[in-house]
């Protein structure tokens, strides 16, 4: 006997249907599962077994053969276990296999024939719907995280016994009865317009004393989504204001969420007790001990690194000489072209990341070259300063659009006293990064791009309404200072996004003349 099931699997951080093919003949009682399955895959035989054992039903004692095709591509993970297990008792007439036609069934199995959860499943479902399968099978835990696909039938099961309902109401019994939150009244229903979306540990600007400039360079680099450089001695703040970057995001929108969660739903860092999208922006920030791999990601089968966990959110690399150099470089593609691309032998995986780089360092070892004070002397040679800054590749700076040193705030004591002092706080730098974020998406609607770090080319000259003055300073500083073309496209794009700070419809002098002092560290 012979039955066909439907089943999926996760190829980097998108869906890829998988047919479950189940054949059942005369011969030795054994099984066997075909079509480059790895280990856990194999190691489904025996969960199957106990399952099927301990659900009521008989496992049949023939030669049973599964294959998972396409056979070309490796399988991985234990979301096929449940459609094996249908299969094998469709197969040999203990199941109605016309209840599952054009049904994809996803879950792993315990011995005793409860339904556990599987990871990557948004982005399973999504594939469905692209194959044109609007039903699905799946564990009731992770029904929540489907439900946001629109347009699907979902299926919710506990346990293996699920699938022999009574009567002729096949699935129709076990109908995940949620109603699903999918689309945009749904999605806005999440989030509060004017409320951010901080994490519990994120913090507040207003903790911030001083510091105003970084404090402006940050709203520009959330407002353009541009890559930020702060460097100086220990204990500025730099780390401090790095991290409180999320706090003056803007939530992500449904299309952006949507992205996110799938790639945390793909990575494994999707708790199934979360009930909806991520909406806010991720922020990620990874130890200097960090492979290549864990970067960029990496594997036989790549799952995303850091990289793409932070898609559309903040990506914090403290103590930047720290990473060795080889981790480093491999940052250079994905900063230019918002991709990943890794391949392998057998396919090629493309992983998306558009984010915004943010990075810091002291300027030596010790920290205090060129910010020396009577107590406190810079032991660092010449030749340790060097290497130390040789991390520090001339393309990897130049992708960074705002490069800033951040000095020890001076009148620390009367800033600390002073009643009158204001300390601009999170919300109200937000509203700035904000109403510049709806100023560019109202301007670039027509070129489908949301932020100006994603003009390029003849996109980024129709985005630029420049004053001829300002031009000429752009063109003069381009012929004096040592500015690459690169830099000089990113000085437009940083200047355009200063411009929209300030709520200018044309780039002035002032807004070029703010964007080339930012790249001042250029030449470390």
């Amino acid at each position: 006997m012979f039955s066909l099931m439907q089943s999926a699997t996760v190829y980097g951080v998108e869906g890829k249907e998988i047919a479950v093919e189940v054949d059942i003949a005369s011969g030795l009682p054994q099984i066997a599962v075909v079509g480059l399955p790895d280990p856990a895959v194999r190691e489904s035989v025996e969960r199957v077994r106990a399952a099927i054992k301990n659900s009521g039903f008989t496992f049949p004692m023939e030669r049973i053969t599964v294959n998972l095709a396409p056979a070309v591509l490796r399988k991985e993970g234990t979301a096929f276990d449940l459609a094996i297990a249908a299969g094998i008792l469709a197969a040999s007439g203990q199941l109605n296999a016309a209840h599952f036609h054009h049904t994809m069934m996803l879950g792993e199995l315990s011995l005793n024939g409860s339904i556990r959860p599987v990871t990557g499943v948004l982005a399973m479902i999504e594939q469905a719907k692209k194959s044109g399968i609007r039903r699905v099978l799946l564990p009731i835990a992770n029904a929540p995280e489907a439900a946001w696909i629109a347009g699907m039938e979902l299926f919710g099961i506990t346990h293996l016994m699920d699938l022999r309902p009574s009567g002729s109401e096949g699935l129709e019994a076990i109908r995940y009865t949620a109603e699903p939150c999918s689309g945009s009244k749904g999605y806005i229903g999440l989030l509060t317009e004017n409320k951010p979306l901080l994490s519990p540990d994120c913090g507040d600007y207003s903790d911030v004393i001083g510091q105003q400039l970084a404090k402006r360079a940050l709203i520009i680099a959330a407002a353009g989504r541009h890559n930020v450089l702060f460097s100086g001695p220990p204990g500025t703040g730099k780390t401090m204001m790095i991290r409180r970057l999320p706090s003056i995001l803007p939530p992500l929108s449904e299309q952006e969420a949507i992205e996110v969660t799938k790639i945390y739903s793909a990575a494994g860092k999707l708790s199934t007790d979360n009930q909806g999208l991520i909406a806010a922006a991720p922020f990620r920030a990874p130890h200097h001990t960090i492979s290549t791999g864990g970067l960029v990601g990496g594997g036989s089968v790549p799952k995303p690194g850091e990289v793409t966990l932070a898609h559309h959110g903040v990506l914090y690399l403290d103590e930047l000489p720290e990473f060795s150099r080889q981790t480093l470089e491999v940052l250079r593609q994905p900063l230019e072209d918002g991709i990943v691309t890794i391949a392998r032998s057998s396919a090629v995986f493309h992983f998306p990341a558009r984010l915004i780089l943010a990075v810091s360092f002291n300027p030596c070892p010790c920290g205090f070259s060129g910010h020396e004070t009577i107590d406190k002397r810079c032991i660092c040679t010449d030749a340790v300063i060097a290497r130390y800054k040789s991390k520090l590749s001339g393309p990897l700076l130049d992708r960074i659009d705002i490069q800033l040193e951040v000095p020890q705030p001076i009148d620390l004591g009367r800033s600390l006293t002073n009643s009158h002092s204001k300390n601009l706080s999170s919300e109200e730098m937000r509203q700035q990064v904000v109403a510049a974020r709806a100023y560019q998406k109202e301007r670039l609607s027509e070129l489908k791009i949301n932020t100006n770090a994603g003009l390029s080319g003849s996109a980024l000259h129709r985005a630029m309404l420049i004053r001829q003055d300002a031009a000429e300073l752009l063109g003069h500083a381009l012929q004096t200072l040592p500015i690459s073309m690169r830099a000089h496209d990113r000085i437009m794009r940083l200047s355009r996004t200063v411009a929209d700070v300030e709520g200018s419809p044309y780039v002035e002098v002032q807004h070029i003349a703010e964007a080339i002092q930012y790249r001042k560290l250029c030449k470390l």
